[in-house]
């Protein structure tokens, strides 16, 4: 009786797609590997921030895990290893609420089309790459210095140079929505310097980093020194190299929604 029932029913309808409502995007549609990362930096300030943590606890904990030019300068032999891992390890730091939630900020939203672009692996050996050229640059220019260097910010700008190679198109090329902008093709370094917008951004960013290397902070945490040797090492790595780490894109830009 039901199979019967079932033969003489109508087919389903399907409503003609032009005629049903648009999916919701979500505000942030972030990659998992960028949600890991920010996951990671709020679990690790959290830590840094127990209260009942004592001095010389924490003084062990930013002895241990900050970059210290300093120990560069002395004989490897004759230390502990803290020189192997501090150079990626300090990357995970952060001095205030207003230093993780700026750089978290802009994590979002320059990390997530380079992942989006080259994957996970390639991501988090970029981290790591990143933030050692950062911490170098800076221990160069600032050879035997006993301060501690913290914060994503060497990476996050590492990002910003490695964006600039695709995700702003090229004189006459197709323009592609935010969320498609790794489907763009990779620029030359000659050609994103001729590209209008890639220059206006770097000059902007680099304006922003001048005014902060003479003591003048326009966002983020002002009571801390911000090492502007370090981004200009994250940048000059992301824009120079960023190919080392490219693929090409798996879907046509083509058939990519304008």
């Amino acid at each position: 009786m039901s199979e019967q029932i079932m033969d003489d029913a109508e087919p389903p309808r399907h409503e003609p797609e032009e005629n049903r409502p648009p999916k919701r995007v979500p505000a942030f549609n972030l990659p998992p590997v960028i949600l890991a990362s920010l996951g990671l930096l709020i679990v690790v300030f959290a830590i840094q921030n127990l209260p009942w943590w004592s001095d010389d606890t924490l003084n062990w904990l930013y002895f241990t895990f900050s970059f210290i030019p300093a120990r560069y300068a002395f004989p490897l032999s004759q230390q502990g290893l803290e020189w192997l891992w501090t150079p990626v390890t300090y990357s995970l730091l952060h001095g205030s609420i207003e230093h993780i939630v700026f750089n978290g900020l802009w994590l979002m939203v320059f990390a997530a089309p380079v992942a989006r672009r080259i994957g996970v692996v390639r991501y988090v050996i970029f981290w790591v790459l990143s933030a050692a050229a950062s911490a170098f640059l800076h221990a160069a220019i600032y050879w035997g210095d006993q301060s501690l260097l913290i914060g994503a910010s060497g990476v996050v700008s590492g990002l910003m140079g490695a964006a600039c190679r695709f995700a702003f198109p090229a004189m006459g090329g197709r323009r592609v929505g935010i969320r498609q902008a790794h489907l763009n093709p990779r620029l030359s370094i000659l050609a994103s310097l001729r590209s209008r917008t890639v220059v206006a951004y770097i000059v902007m960013w680099i304006a922003g980093n001048a005014l902060v290397a003479f003591g003048i902070t326009i966002v983020g945490d002002s009571t801390q020194p911000v090492a502007w040797d370090a981004h200009i090492g994250g940048f000059l790595f992301g824009f120079l190299l960023f190919s080392l780490f490219d693929r090409e894109p798996r879907i046509e830009l083509e058939n990519s929604a304008p």
